[in-house]
């Protein structure tokens, strides 16, 4: 496979916006990269895709800025660019969750890697022998196509929505230890936060998300393949495109 996908993102303060889209989209077209690059006042959110000199060429050149200095991208592999154009927007925010007393700049919610998370579900509680409760931030959609099986699903149709399943479930979580996932990493860390603001103990999210769990576990403990938001629908748990399913899209 020649193309390299790449997904990253960062919560770090940006205020110089209209500036920075254009040097990512000049630095990004010269390279012939493809995707889409979120930007707002919160952080960067980008997925794109190339062949690895141009994918590699791009994060080495975004890593000079000292906000950017050591960001991990996850990498996935395909035959084909996954995008038909490059897009570099401004946003709110590099993910809508609308709840704006959450500030993600300030500060991570605790991670849980995926190897100790693979641990934690083989042996059925944390290290502190506490039950460990996935909790899937993700849209109905995406969960159809794949997810822990035994995780939380709310089945809501936008992030936005999490807030309110969330607060009709609390008593669920009482005296357990929560994982938060998705696909990348973005939203179980904005979700965590949020569980964390409103006094819930015990929150972890997954660090890298799916993606990562899969580059790292191989899928353990996980059910079919993960969507994600480009032509190739899915990947299955080599990171490899998986076949097309018939699960509802958007």
């Amino acid at each position: 496979m020649s193309i390299v996908n790449l997904s990253a993102y960062r919560f770090v303060p940006l205020d110089d916006l209209p500036a920075l889209r254009e040097r990512l989209r000049e630095r990004a077209e010269a390279l012939a990269l493809k995707g889409t690059v979120l930007l707002a006042p919160e952080g960067i959110n980008l997925f794109l895709a190339g062949p690895p000199e141009a994918t590699g060429a791009f994060m080495d050149w975004l890593r000079e800025d000292p906000r950017f200095a050591g960001l991990e991208a996850k990498a996935s592999p395909s035959d084909d660019a996954p995008f038909g154009r490059l897009r570099v927007r401004l946003k709110k925010e590099i993910i809508t969750l609308r709840q704006p007393q959450l500030r993600p700049i300030e500060g991570r919610a605790p991670a849980v890697d995926a190897t100790t998370l693979a641990r934690w579900l083989d042996q059925g509680h944390d290290d502190d022998g506490r039950e460990v409760v996935l909790l899937d931030t993700r849209n109905a959609y995406e969960t159809d196509v794949g997810k822990f099986p035994q995780a939380v699903d709310y089945r809501i149709a936008r992030f936005t929505e999490f807030p309110e399943a969330l607060a009709a479930d609390r008593a669920r979580y009482e005296g357990k230890t929560v994982v938060s996932y998705c696909t990348g990493g973005i939203r179980c860390e904005k979700a965590a936060l949020y569980m964390q603001a409103q006094g819930m103990e015990r929150v972890f999210q997954l660090e890298g998300g799916i993606l990562k769990y899969f580059e790292e576990t191989g899928g353990a403990h996980w059910q079919g393949d993960c969507f994600v938001f480009d032509d190739r629908g899915a990947v299955d748990p080599t990171l490899a495109p998986a076949p097309p399913t018939d699960a509802a899209t958007p």
